[in-house]
């Protein structure tokens, strides 16, 4: 069974700061456009179906049934189904119908572009994430959301409650508004990290690393005790690893690589992988490749997005101890290793991403996937009632708390303290909850699919989360600290073009020459000479256009 097949599938995406699916996607989307743009809109006029009193933290009905298309991404694990209930429980408590125009998960991106570039994209288009606005601005095919916030109660309260204010204004594009709503959550801690046998470190070692020299400490005491092991493995292709290692060592690198640009000292942003410190992350993991300390397939094997299939039958084995996850790894580990080594036998972890050089720094707080809305909505009498629902779906605590755990008092019960429990014959086989029972709340109703995962506070968040990933919550929140945010760099419609352009082959150079170098297929003594095939491939010119995107935008937003 795939554990987490919505929360493991897409974490990735939500690591990406100005996208390389933005870059991408222009070409697509900048032939599209609305002819709802250059119309008058009086969203107080386009108020059928609007409640009157509509507030935060109340319950959303339409007051005459509408209906709202909405783009719905299939998982080939969790294939929609006809009886899924979550839709017909929707429309029993906000009046409004939904409906689904399907798109694979395996090329939703491009799927997306060209539906909203033909314009044939539903209303409601989900799974965005910040930056990925940005092809749709010049074209006029989504809503300017900013210019209609004033009409969602709950997401003004919670960026409010939640201290996310500023983080909102870093979303704005080139022309001062942003298009997106993005999910709002409470806290912020990496996804993924390390994920140990927590057991053995302690045993061998007398603890579990705490930062990157330690745990390469640490793996060469493993190595010794367990000498048949290759004791650390990523399964991602090096982009988890790297991503969340690379803020301790002051940079950017894998999934969290983005556009490729960082603070320096100054005003100016600098081009990540021809620094000091992103040659010194590479020599790092260059390090335990030399030393056999890490696996070396794991770094270079294909994967699906769900890691290498071989890592967690090596954990199982103890032929590894360290590994690239989250908490659903953490729970397959565990469960591998019960049929090995024996339930009760053994402690797996997903502990802080260890600190290094640069400190205890993790990534910056991170926004999860919102949603955009076609600008077609514009036109509509329902205008203003799509907005109140779509805050109440997304922001709404009760809408929340339903779209994670289904129907208060028929698929879970609530303490007075907050505790939430299934009820007996309903499973949440994705986090291994009841395991087991006779429905699975994800699979057969459609609950704890991908939109429970957009907007949490923290107590909905620790509700479905193993006691060891509510510990990793609070060890993260403790003892790490999130760096800022890269600048906001909004570009225009013709930048945007350019950049797509530039980046591309500046990237491809940086993702070679980065797995070269660590696996020793490059000697570090050229680096150098990639600093140069960075050059040749364009790096000041680029970073000039970001510079200047970024010059502009601090002028005109202080």
């Amino acid at each position: 069974m795939t554990l987490n097949p919505f929360h493991l599938s897409q974490s990735r995406r939500g690591f990406v700061g100005l996208s390389a699916a933005a870059f991408g996607s222009i070409a697509l989307a900048s032939c599209g456009g609305s002819s709802a743009e250059d119309e008058p809109i009086d969203v107080d006029a386009q108020n059928v179906g609007a409640m009157e009193d509509f507030a935060a933290d109340t319950q959303f009905t339409a007051t005459e049934p509408i209906e709202v298309g909405i783009l719905w991404t299939d998982w080939p694990e969790v294939p929609v189904e006809d009886t899924w209930k979550i839709f017909d429980h929707i429309k029993e408590l906000t009046n409004v119908e939904l409906k689904l125009t399907h798109i694979p998960f395996s090329d939703h991106e491009e799927k997306r572009s060209l539906l909203i570039s033909a314009g044939d994209a539903p209303t409601l288009i989900p799974l965005v994430y910040t930056g990925e606005d940005s092809p749709y601005v010049s074209s006029g095919a989504v809503v300017p959301m900013s210019d209609y916030v004033e009409h969602m109660p709950n997401f003004q309260k919670y960026v409010k409650e939640w201290e996310l204010g500023q983080m909102i204004e870093n979303i704005k594009q080139a022309d001062g508004k942003y298009y997106m709503l993005p999910g709002l959550q409470e806290v912020s801690v990496p996804v993924f990290s390390l994920v140990v046998r927590k057991d053995v470190f302690e045993d061998v070692v007398g603890s579990v690393p705490g930062t990157w020299e330690e745990l390469r400490e640490g793996l060469r005491a493993v190595k010794e005790a367990y000498p048949d092991s290759v004791p650390l493995a990523d399964g991602f292709e090096a982009q988890s690893m790297l991503n969340y290692a690379a803020h301790a060592f002051g940079t950017i690198a894998g999934w969290g690589f983005g556009g490729g640009f960082i603070d320096a000292e100054g005003d100016e942003l600098v081009y990540a992988a021809a620094t000091d410190e992103y040659k010194s992350l590479v020599e790092y993991f260059h390090s335990l490749v030399e030393e056999g300390l890490i696996d070396r397939e794991s770094l270079t094997a294909s994967n699906d997005g769900s890691g290498a299939a071989d890592v967690g039958e090596k954990f199982a084995n103890e032929l590894c101890f360290a590994a690239s996850g989250s908490s659903g790894t953490a729970i397959e580990f565990a469960q591998a290793l019960n049929e090995t080594v024996g339930e009760g036998n053994y402690e797996v972890s997903l502990i802080p991403p260890p600190a290094g050089p640069a400190g205890d720094h993790v990534e910056p707080r991170n926004f999860w996937h919102g949603f955009m809305l076609n600008s077609e909505i514009t036109r509509s009498e329902n205008f203003l009632a799509t907005l109140q629902f779509t805050d109440w779906l997304y922001f709404n605590p009760a809408a929340r708390e339903m779209l994670r755990w289904g129907i208060e008092g028929e698929t879970y019960t609530k303490a007075e303290d907050g505790t939430i429990e299934l009820k007996d014959g309903f499973a949440m086989e994705s986090y291994n909850i009841n395991s087991g029972a006779e429905v699975d709340i994800n699979a057969d109703l459609g609950f704890a699919t991908f939109p429970a995962e957009s907007t949490e506070s923290r107590s909905l968040k620790e509700s479905y989360s193993t006691p060891e990933f509510v510990q990793y919550i609070e060890d993260v929140l403790s003892t790490r600290d999130p760096r800022d945010p890269i600048p906001p760099v909004p570009l225009e419609e013709a930048e945007l073009e350019k950049a797509s352009l530039m980046s591309t082959p500046l990237k491809d150079t940086v993702d070679t020459a980065t797995l070269q170098f660590i696996m020793g297929e490059r000697d570090l003594d050229e680096w150098d000479d990639f600093v140069a095939e960075l050059e040749a491939a364009g790096m000041s010119r680029y970073m000039e256009l970001i510079n200047t995107a970024r010059s502009r935008f601090a002028e005109a937003n202080g």
